[in-house]
């Protein structure tokens, strides 16, 4: 005669776990319809600048128009992840393993606060503060480094390079604080060991922290480089943009972006001028999202390899 092994009681779901797990899942569900209501409307928006003739939108093709917006978008971004991210990592460390805790607090406070500092804000300190005293610095770079096509200049103090130096401050506040949290989360024991070891400080760091939080670091740094992509107001005021492509960081010449070209246009945009900027706006909506669902991929496999 068989005995049969008893049965595991089923789980008691309390009446807050079911209205907690409802309103979670509602709030997926809307983020992913509202979502898919942005991308139908800029793409049934965008269809007449797609089909119109070059000559009802200033004589270019749609795309010849976007690329240099795209490029400018990309350019600005790039420089502005490429100044933020270490200053971003090195402030994390210090707030995290550096700094006395009476210090890093503060500190901590100080970075958060950027974030919410309005964009205008930004602009009125890059065009009135920062435009005029970096123009020395972009004088010696053509000078001495103007055999790049980087600083050809004639030196500018509106350039993209400027304008990338506000985007930067602008997303440091942002990889700062999602990269200190995942530092301050390393295992203890596992830094303690290092330590144990005969490691430095530094070393410790690289072997232990690093790898630790390297998908969060990714992730980090995707969401800084949203912020560089969609900022409007900061550009506009701080970039003097002719809609060229170049790669001439310092010079009054410079590529517009996207957010920026959209806020200047926008208000006497009439007609098929709308669609176009509508048009604009669906690329930089794509790239965005191709941003983050990278940034996402990479940070899921980074886990996955620490897993194993």
């Amino acid at each position: 005669m068989s005995v049969q092994a008893p049965t595991a009681p089923a789980p008691v779901r309390r009446r807050g776990d079911v209205v907690f797990a409802s309103l979670a899942r509602g709030a997926g569900i809307t983020i992913l319809v509202a979502l898919a209501g942005v991308a139908i409307f800029l793409t049934l928006e965008s269809v007449p600048a797609i089909t119109a003739s070059p000559e009802e939108i200033g004589g270019d093709n749609i795309l010849v128009y976007v690329w240099p917006l795209l490029f400018g978008t990309l350019l600005a971004a790039a420089l502005a992840l490429l100044i933020a991210t270490p200053l971003s990592i090195g402030l994390a460390l210090v707030i995290s393993h550096y700094a006395p805790r009476r210090l890093a607090k503060p500190i901590g406070y100080l970075i958060d606060l950027l974030a919410a500092v309005p964009s205008v804000v930004y602009g009125l300190w890059g065009i009135g503060f920062l435009g005029p005293r970096v123009y020395d610095a972009y004088g010696w770079l053509a000078d001495n480094l103007g055999w790049l096509p980087f600083f050809e200049g004639p030196p500018n103090g509106r350039s993209i390079l400027t304008a990338s130096i506000v985007l930067a401050i602008m997303a440091l506040p942002i990889i700062t604080a999602i990269c200190r949290e995942i530092f301050a989360q390393t295992p203890t024991l596992h830094q303690e060991a290092a330590l144990a070891l005969g490691a430095t400080r530094w070393e410790m760091i690289r072997m232990t922290v690093f790898p630790y939080g390297r998908s969060g670091m990714v992730s980090a740094v995707m969401l800084g480089l949203g912020r560089a992509l969609g900022e409007t107001m900061a550009v506009a005021m701080v970039l003097s943009a002719t809609g060229v492509v170049t790669f001439n960081l310092i010079s009054s010449v410079n590529p517009s972006t996207i957010a920026a070209n959209i806020a200047l246009k926008f208000p006497e945009a009439t007609g098929v001028d709308v669609n176009v900027l509508i048009f604009s706006g669906l690329v930089l909506f794509v790239v965005t999202f191709g941003v983050n669902f990278l940034g996402r991929a990479i940070a899921a496999r980074g886990a996955v390899k620490e897993e194993r």
